[in-house]
C-alpha cells in the first residue's frame, strides 16, 4: 500500500514536472525571441547607419571636384591638365581608399583616373552605356551597385556630372565593412529594391535573389550588376521572422531594417540557439525542478508533519534571500541606467562644450590684434599725457576709437557666419585696406623693415574693408611670429594692378614654411607654432574667396610669400 502510494506521487510529480516545464518553455521562449528581436533590430539599424556614414563619405567627394580648377582645365584641353588631374586623382583614390575616382568627358571617354598608372588604365575607355553615367548627364547624380567591368569587383559607384558636362566618378567597395561584419555575431547582409544581396559577411550569398523577381525584372537586375545570374535564397522562412540557413543547422532570427534612400535594406540573422534555447532550457529545468521540488514538499509534509514549521522556516528564508537578491538587483540595474543616463548627458555637454570653444577660439582669433593694438595705444597715450603732448594723445584717442570699431565689425562679421545670405561687399580704397592693417600692427611692425608701396586712391578693389584688412593682419602677424629675434628682419608687400584683378604679394625673410605644415596649410587648427589656433588662415582664404578672390602659398628661395588676388572695381 505504501509502496503504491510512493508511485503514484511519483508518476504524478513527473507528469506535472513535464506540463510546467513546457508551459515556462514557451512563456519563457516568447518573453526571450521578443527580447533578443528588439535587440537584434538595435544592432541591425546600427549597422545600417555605420554603412549608411561610409557610403557619405564616398559620396562627398564628386561633389567636392565637380567645380575643381584642374578638373576645369582638363575639360577646356590646356596642356598639362591630364598629368595634373590624374596624380590629384591618384592621390585622393589612395587617401580615402576608393579603388577608382576617374573623369568621364560627356560622350563617354575617360580623360583621367587614378589608376593612370595600371596597364589596364580606364584612360581612354568609353563608358558611355554605363547608367550612372547616363543619370549623372540627364539629373546632374547617379549612383548604381555593379561589378567593375576591368577588376570585375562589386561596388558602388557615385557620378555626379561637373565642369564642362564632364562626369566625375568614384568607385566605393565593401570589403572593409563586409570584413567588419564576419567578425561581429551572426549573418549581415544588404538587399536591394528587388531583394537581391548585393553587400554580405557570406561570400557565398552574394547576388541571391530573396524575392520571386518576374524574368524580365530578373534579366535586368542581372544586366545591371552585370553577373550573369542570380543565386537561390540562401534561408528558409518559418515565420516569426525564423529562419533556417542551408548548410547549417539550428533556428536563426532574421531582423530587416527599413529602406534607406538607395532603396537598400540591411538583414541580420543571429542564432536563437545559443541566446534563446539555452535559456528556455534553463527555465524548463528550474520548472520542472521545482515542480517536484512541490511534489516532494507536498509528499514530505504529509509524511513527516513533524517537520512541517522546520521545513516553512527554511523556505521562508529561502524566499527572503531571493527577494533581497532581486532588490539588490533592481538597485544595481537602476544604478546602472542612471549611470548610462549621467554618461549621456556627459557626452552631450562635452560636444557643446566643443562647439562653443571653437567659436570661442575664432572671436578670440579675430579680436586679438585689435585688442593688442589698443594696450599699445593706452600705454603710449598715459606716456604722452604725462609729457603734456594732448594732440598726439587726442590722436591716439582717435585711432582707439576706430579700433573698437573694428571690434565690433568682427564681432558683426563672426555673428553673421551664423546666418543664411550673402556677406559680399562692394567696391573699396585698397589704401584703406592696407593703412588699417599698419595701423593695428603699428607697434610691432616698427622692429623690422616693411617696405610698403604708394597705392593710388583711386585704386578700387571688390570686398570688404573690415574682413580684407582682417586677412592682411593675418598674414602681416604671422611674419612678424616668424621673424622675432632675426636682426635683418623684412616684410616687403608689393601691389600690381591689372584691367581685371589686383595682385597683392607679401614676403618676408624669415625660416619659411615647412613642407609637412604647408601641405595642410588652410586646413582648420594646422598650424607651426606651439601658441597658434590654425584659423587664421582657413579663416582669411574663406573671407578672399567669399568676394571671388583667391589666397594662395607660393614657392620662395626665402622666407614665406603670401598672394592674394583680388576682383578689381575701378
Amino acid at each position: 500500500m505504501v509502496r503504491s502510494r510512493y508511485l503514484w506521487w511519483l508518476t504524478a510529480a513527473l507528469v506535472c514536472a513535464v506540463a510546467v516545464a513546457f508551459l515556462t518553455g514557451l512563456a519563457v521562449r516568447q518573453a526571450g525571441t521578443t527580447r533578443f528581436a528588439a535587440q537584434a533590430a538595435v544592432d541591425a539599424r546600427l549597422r545600417q547607419a555605420l554603412l549608411a556614414s561610409e557610403i557619405a563619405r564616398f559620396r562627398l567627394l564628386p561633389l567636392a571636384l565637380a567645380d575643381d580648377q584642374d578638373l576645369v582645365a582638363l575639360v577646356a584641353g590646356r596642356p598639362g591638365a591630364e598629368a595634373v588631374m590624374n596624380a590629384k586623382l591618384e592621390r585622393l583614390s589612395r587617401d580615402l581608399g576608393s579603388p577608382i575616382i576617374y573623369v568621364i568627358r560627356k560622350d563617354g571617354l575617360t580623360l583621367a583616373a587614378s589608376n593612370w598608372r595600371d596597364p589596364r588604365s580606364f584612360l581612354g575607355k568609353d563608358y558611355s552605356f554605363r547608367p550612372y553615367f547616363r543619370a549623372a548627364l540627364r539629373s546632374g547624380i547617379g549612383e548604381q551597385f555593379a561589378l567593375g567591368t576591368v577588376s570585375h569587383r562589386p561596388g558602388l559607384f557615385f557620378a555626379r556630372r561637373a565642369a564642362g558636362g564632364s562626369v566625375v566618378v568614384m568607385k566605393m567597395e565593401f570589403d572593409r565593412v563586409e570584413e567588419q561584419w564576419r567578425e561581429a555575431n551572426g549573418v549581415t547582409f544588404v538587399t536591394d529594391r528587388d531583394g537581391v544581396i548585393l553587400v554580405t559577411s557570406r561570400r557565398d550569398w552574394r547576388y541571391a535573389a530573396t524575392l520571386p523577381l518576374s524574368s524580365e525584372r530578373s534579366r535586368r537586375e542581372r544586366e545591371l550588376i552585370g553577373v550573369g545570374d542570380l543565386g537561390p535564397v540562401p534561408f528558409r522562412e518559418h515565420g516569426g521572422g525564423r529562419v533556417t540557413m542551408r548548410g547549417e543547422k539550428g533556428d536563426h532570427l532574421l531582423t530587416t531594417t527599413a529602406a534607406d534612400g538607395l532603396g537598400w535594406r540591411v538583414s541580420l540573422a543571429l542564432p536563437l540557439q545559443g541566446a534563446v534555447d539555452a535559456v528556455v532550457r534553463a527555465a524548463q529545468i528550474a520548472a520542472a525542478l521545482l515542480t517536484l521540488a512541490v511534489f516532494a514538499l507536498v509528499a514530505f509534509v504529509r509524511e513527516r508533519g513533524r517537520r512541517r514549521r522546520e521545513h516553512t522556516a527554511q523556505l521562508e528564508a529561502a524566499v527572503a534571500e531571493r527577494t533581497i537578491d532581486l532588490r539588490r538587483e533592481i538597485e544595481e540595474r537602476a544604478a546602472a541606467e542612471a549611470h548610462a543616463a549621467q554618461l549621456r548627458e556627459g557626452l552631450r555637454q562635452a560636444n557643446r562644450l566643443a562647439t562653443l570653444g571653437q567659436v570661442t577660439a575664432s572671436v578670440a582669433h579675430e579680436t586679438a590684434q585689435p585688442v593688442a593694438a589698443i594696450r599699445n595705444y593706452a600705454a603710449t597715450s598715459r606716456q604722452l599725457l604725462d609729457m603734456g603732448a594732448e594732440d598726439a594723445v587726442r590722436d591716439n584717442l582717435s585711432a582707439i576709437d576706430r579700433l573698437a570699431e573694428r571690434i565690433g565689425a568682427v564681432t558683426a562679421e563672426l555673428r553673421g557666419f551664423a546666418r543664411k545670405g550673402s556677406r559680399a561687399g562692394g567696391p573699396i580704397p585698397l589704401v584703406e585696406v592696407i593703412e588699417g592693417a599698419c595701423l593695428l600692427l603699428k607697434e610691432r611692425l616698427s622692429h623690422v623693415i616693411f617696405v610698403v608701396p604708394e597705392v593710388p586712391p583711386g585704386l578700387l578693389v571688390f570686398g570688404g574693408h573690415v574682413r580684407l584688412e582682417q586677412v592682411l593682419v593675418n598674414i602681416l602677424q604671422n611674419a612678424l611670429e616668424a621673424l622675432e629675434g632675426q636682426a635683418d628682419a623684412r616684410i616687403e608687400l608689393v601691389v600690381e594692378a591689372g584691367t581685371e584683378t589686383v595682385r597683392m604679394t607679401l614676403r618676408d625673410n624669415g625660416p619659411g614654411i615647412a613642407q609637412d605644415v604647408a601641405d595642410r596649410l588652410f586646413t582648420p587648427f594646422a598650424t607651426s607654432r606651439p601658441t597658434g589656433l590654425g584659423l587664421g588662415l582657413v579663416i582669411s582664404k574663406d573671407i578672399v574667396e567669399d568676394f571671388g578672390g583667391t589666397l594662395q602659398l607660393e614657392p620662395s628661395e626665402r622666407g614665406a610669400c603670401f598672394a592674394i588676388v583680388l576682383r578689381r572695381a575701378s
